[in-house]
This record gives C-alpha cells, structure tokens and sequence, in this order.
C-alpha cells in the first residue's frame, strides 16, 4: 500500500516538472529552429543515402568511395529533377489557381442541374445552398494552401545557403556519422546505449526508408493513371498524392481532394478517376505497405493523429515528417525504462 502510494506521489511530483521541461524545450526549438531544421534534414538524408552505401560496401567497395559515389548521384538526380521537374509543378500549379474560379462555377452548375432533376421527381433534395457556402470555402482555403506551398517552393530554393549547409552536413554524416553517434550515445548508460541505437534505427532509418517508397511508387502511379484518364494536371495530382503519402492519412487525404477537384470540372471524368485512384492506393496499402513498413511503431492512430498536430505545430512541414517517428521512439524508450525500472530496482 505504502510502495502504491509513493508511486503516485512521485507521479503527481513529475507531471508538473516534465510539462515545464517539454514547454522549455519547445521555446529552445522555435529560438534554433533554422539550425535544427538544417541538421535533422541532413540526418534523415543521410539515413536514407546509406542503405545504398551499405549496399555497395557488401560488394566490396570501400566506405569512402561509396559515399563519395552515392552523394554525387543523389545530388546529380535532385538536380535534374529540380531543373526539369520543378518548373513544370510551378506551371501546373500556378495554372491550377487560375482554373480553380471556373471549377467551382461549373460545380455549382452541376449541382444546380441535379438539384432541378430532383424538384422535377418531387425529391426532398436541394444541395445549392450547402453547395454554395462550401464552395466558397473550399475556393479561400484551396487558394490559401497553393499560396503557402508556393510561398514555401520558393522560399526554401532562395535559401540558397541553408541548401548548401544541409548538403555538406549531410556528406560528413555519411562519411563521420557513425564516430559522431558513438560519441553521443557513450554518455549514456550500457543497456540505455543499446536500447535507444535499436529503437531510433527501427523508428526512424525504417520508417523513412518505408515511406519514401511508398511514396515514390504511390507518386509513379497515381501520376501515370491520372495521364492515361487525360486528367488536367496530372502531373501535380499524381506527385502531389505521392508526396501526402510522406504523411500518415496523407494518402487518402490527397486521393479525397483531387478527386473532389477534378468532379467539379467535369462529373463523370471525376468519378472514373476517383475509382482508379482508390483501386491502386487499397492495393499499394494492402499488398505493399505491409512488406515494406510493417507495425513497427506500435501506436495507436489517436497518438498518430496528435503527434501530427504537435509536430506541424511545433515544425511545420518537418515536423508532420518525423512526428510519427519520434513518437514511436519516446514510446519504447518510455515502456523499456519503465520495464528497466520493475525488473532492476
């Protein structure tokens, strides 16, 4: 009884203290959240670039010159892609905000049509009004969301010198990472060391390395089927889906706003994309995310959902990237300190 009560005091005692601390470590992250920004980009690059490394090195090419060939690669293909690829999205994009007007005009009129056919049929239906109050705030939010990405593009390419710190951080990572790891973990005690090294691969190298093949093959796809239906600006839906798929919820979030765009232009082409897309996202979500994520991460989609929320919060764009990891991380180093704790008192 006494053991029981002094656990809750310590508690009661805690909780006040860790939200304190959490509260000063949000500050300590907004004050340097250019430098912080700048090194977790070039560590999950990094993370991402030795898989190949490592591939390499099992066929026998040392480290340094597998670095040194896989960083020139990379950086080679995000060059071509961003002198090829990134206009085109901008052209779409910008073409889209222009188009977006005369959708929702012919949206309503549909809407209209159908609500006639109903009166006609003496059907309970009339979807005008609702329509248009939600067409005009799906007309302000959409044109807020493309300004802030465009906004976003252009402000992180004229960050010229933030790119190039990120892409030498993330070359000495390749090459030094591991002395620096080492260095930091042997502050902490044995069985911690092991523990935390395991739990942030799994959480973050994993997790990455699952979602950025899904995204890709998600982006492949979706921009592939949108082309072959004569989607207007297939290109950006289809990229733009791959890219949501970064996110949890990103995938069918995306699905649900292309196909509720391309409606409104035109019905029957909205419908036939709306099924492609949903018949290729349940496919690739349950014959292919399966194999390649896995439930490594244990949590419950509620912790999910609020670890987006405190992330974009906190970090914006970044932050909805490593939310989930690092709340998988705190997780099982929370359960594997409290296990420590029962079994080594």
């Amino acid at each position: 009884m006494l053991n029981l009560l002094n656990k809750r005091l310590f508690w009661y005692l805690a909780l006040p203290i860790i939200v304190i601390n959490g509260w000063a470590l949000l500050q300590i992250f907004q004050y340097f959240g250019r430098i912080i920004t700048i090194t977790v980009s070039a560590t999950l690059l990094s993370f991402l670039l030795d898989y190949p490394v490592l591939f390499l090195e099992k066929h026998g090419v040392k480290r340094n010159r597998g670095v040194i060939l896989v960083f020139l690669v990379a950086l080679v293909i995000i060059l071509v892609l961003g002198i090829i690829l990134i206009p085109l999205l901008l052209e779409q994009l910008t073409g889209l905000i222009e188009k977006l007007p005369s959708w929702l005009e012919s949206g309503n009129q549909q809407l209209e049509s159908f609500d006639r056919w109903a009166f006609k049929r003496r059907l309970p239906i009339n979807l005008t009004v609702w329509a248009n109050q939600f067409t005009e705030s799906l007309s302000s939010q959409l044109q807020d969301i493309t300004g802030e990405i465009i906004s976003f593009v252009l402000n992180t390419v004229g960050r010229i010198f933030d790119i190039l710190i990120t892409i030498v951080i993330t070359f000495y990572l390749m090459l030094h990472g591991d002395r620096l790891w080492n260095g930091i973990f042997n502050w902490l005690p044995n069985h911690l060391d092991i523990h935390i090294r395991k739990s942030f691969r799994q959480n973050f190298e994993n997790y990455f390395i699952g979602q950025a093949t899904l995204a890709c093959l998600m982006g492949v796809s979706m921009t592939i089927s949108l082309l072959f239906l004569g989607t207007p600006f297939g290109l950006l839906f289809g990229i733009g889906i791959g890219l949501m798929t970064l996110v949890p919820f990103g995938t069918a979030l995306g699905v649900t706003l292309v196909s509720l765009l391309i409606t409104l232009e035109n019905f029957w082409l909205g419908i036939k994309v709306l099924i492609v897309i949903v018949l290729i996202e349940q496919a690739i979500e349950n014959f292919v995310a399966p194999r390649i994520l896995g439930g490594f991460t244990g949590l419950n989609p509620v912790w999910i959902l609020l670890s987006l929320l405190v992330g974009a919060q906190v970090w914006g764009v970044l932050g909805l990237l490593i939310a989930v990891p690092i709340a998988g991380f705190v997780k099982n180093t929370v359960n594997y300190l409290r296990y420590y704790a029962e079994f080594n008192p």
